[in-house]
């Protein structure tokens, strides 16, 4: 398969890529289930960006550098806030049904969430994932220049050291189609990473099952940098219950007037934090961890019902419809809720246009670090990264041209010496024993002794996956499996070299914070040191 554009992901990062480049170049668009299962399609709260007078960019700015702890980069965050009302209006022209308010300046109603200065939150409800994404989906299908591959599985990049080029660029990859079995070559001078992040490497998570890391592993196999791997955001309210699957209950709940409570009906957050349920999000999700574990208590209360029940049915259809099939009825009782892993705020290191450090090779979303989110992102900019950042990556990939095909066909996908296997019992054991190793030891609160065992337990998993995948015919469950232990070691890897506590990074060993900000990046291996990195 040859196409001008390979993006792998079909989220809002990836379908930005291609209805931006769709008018003049063939793009190809990678899904390893349906356009619908990534997590656009599941977030709720909304998209951050200045819409109202009242509002500015500045604000944005400001608050987006005080939840990142000192971490973020002020270009990146400065680009991106500046580009965000573009960005809506967009959405708007494609016909995303935001929620209406004809009392406001746009004419859409702006809601406020955790950390935010201002109400500046554009929502459809409590669903505005789904909505844009089923709004987007009918651009993609409808356009003659985009081609859907659903239950694709990428495998791995193919790079210049696989052809034995010199340079380091990316020339497409090796992608499995699940139905089938069959492992496909596709071919693209450009390829864009926009798989999501990795919140399926833990135990609890408000993640889909796909987000297993999967671009942020192969971009590091083919030698990209990668940063800030240990700053993974644990969403504070999780609903609790043992048929709920990762359910997440919004920050715009408590953006809202929400209240946490103890099971007796006491409040807790005003004796942690100034902000009290508005707190951002790492100091909400450490006080609520630690509220369980001195109590020892399941969960925490998260009550909403002092709020009209009509306010309630409009503003969030979606929660009250779901916890209702749990029993739960918001409007009368609070919500059992648990922190959850939630955000992966490192990734691929990239600059403004998503360029990573092989040419030809990009990376948008969640998958990428682009500064902007630093030690903690702030509610409802992870969004609004996909679409700048999509946009503006769509530009340089217009502008470099596509003038670096290989000229020779692309090595096959060579699986002539692994077999079937006849047991799947070490693949399903293997990722179980990675998600409660990570839950454990590298979690909410972390130590060094804790990271230390983690390290260790994970060497040995990835040499018993290496061993697995080298000798058996690649499956969706083993590729995952493969991509979950790299991105386990770089979380562990990375909070290792982290001596100090900030942001979603808590150590008891190191429990202050350094007077200098600099992020964690980590390097590849190089097989040849005579490439240079491209950033």
């Amino acid at each position: 398969m040859k196409f001008d554009v390979a993006i792998v992901g079909s989220g809002l990062a990836g379908m930005s890529v291609a209805l931006n480049l769709a008018q003049t170049r063939r793009v190809v668009v990678i899904a390893k289930r349906s356009l619908t299962d990534g997590a656009s399609d599941w977030a709720q709260g909304g998209i951050a960006a200045v819409l109202d007078s009242s509002d500015s960019i500045e604000d944005h700015v400001r608050d987006t550098l005080t939840a990142g702890g000192g971490l973020c980069d002020e270009t990146t965050t400065r680009f991106i806030v500046e580009n965000g009302p573009a960005a809506i209006e967009w959405l708007i022209e494609q016909g995303v049904p935001f929620t209406r308010d004809d009392a406001a300046e746009l004419g859409f109603h702006l809601t406020r969430e955790g950390a935010h200065s201002h109400r500046r939150i554009i929502h459809a409800a409590d669903a505005t994932g789904h909505a844009v994404i089923a709004t987007l989906i009918e651009r993609i299908h409808s356009h003659p220049n985009i081609t859907l591959l659903g239950d694709y599985h990428a495998i791995d990049l193919i790079t210049s050291e696989n052809l034995e080029l010199r340079g380091r660029r990316c020339h497409g990859l090796y992608a499995l189609e699940v139905k089938t079995g069959r492992t496909v070559t596709i071919a693209a001078p450009h390829t864009v990473l926009a798989t999501g992040g990795a919140g399926k490497v833990y135990l609890h998570t408000t993640n889909p099952d796909i987000a297993t890391g999967d671009g942020i592993a192969m971009a590091w196999r083919a030698g990209c940098r990668v940063a800030n791997m240990e700053f993974i955001q644990f969403h504070p309210t999780c609903l609790f219950h043992p048929y709920a699957n990762s359910f997440l209950i919004s920050e715009a709940v408590r953006g809202e007037g929400g209240l946490l409570k103890l099971p007796d009906g006491t409040r807790f957050m005003p004796q942690h934090h100034k902000l009290c349920e508005l707190a951002p999000r790492d100091i909400v999700a450490r006080a609520i961890d630690l509220e369980i574990k001195k109590r020892g208590i399941d969960c925490v209360y998260l009550d909403i019902s002092h709020q009209p029940a009509e306010f309630l049915h409009e503003r969030f259809p979606t929660i009250l419809a779901r916890c209702r099939e749990f029993g739960i009825d918001i409007t009368k009782e609070p919500i059992p809720v648990v922190p959850a892993a939630h955000y992966t705020c490192g990734g691929v290191v990239t600059d403004l246009f998503g360029r990573t450090d092989v040419g030809g090779l990009y990376a948008v979303g969640e998958t990428a670090c682009t500064g902007l989110h630093g030690a903690n992102r702030l509610a409802s900019n992870s969004l609004l990264e996909c679409l700048v950042i999509g946009r503006s990556a769509a530009e340089s990939i217009e502008t470099e041209g596509f003038g670096f095909a290989t000229g020779a066909p692309l090595s096959p996908w060579d699986e002539s010496r692994v077999s079937d296997s006849d047991e799947e019992v070490g693949v399903a054991h293997n990722r179980h024993e990675l998600r409660r190793l990570m839950w454990n030891y590298v979690g909410i609160v972390r130590t060094d002794k804790r990271l230390a065992r983690a390290q260790r337990r994970l060497s040995l998993l990835r040499d018993e996956i290496q061993e697995y995948y080298a000798n058996f015919k690649v499956t969706r469950d083993l590729l995952e499996l493969r991509n979950l232990v790299d991105v386990a070691s770089l979380i562990v890897d990375s909070a290792r070299a982290r001596r100090e506590s900030r942001g979603l990074h808590y150590s008891r060993d190191w429990p202050t914070t350094l007077a200098k900000a600099l992020p964690t990046v980590l390097m590849p291996k190089m097989t040849d040191p005579d490439r240079p990195l491209n950033g």
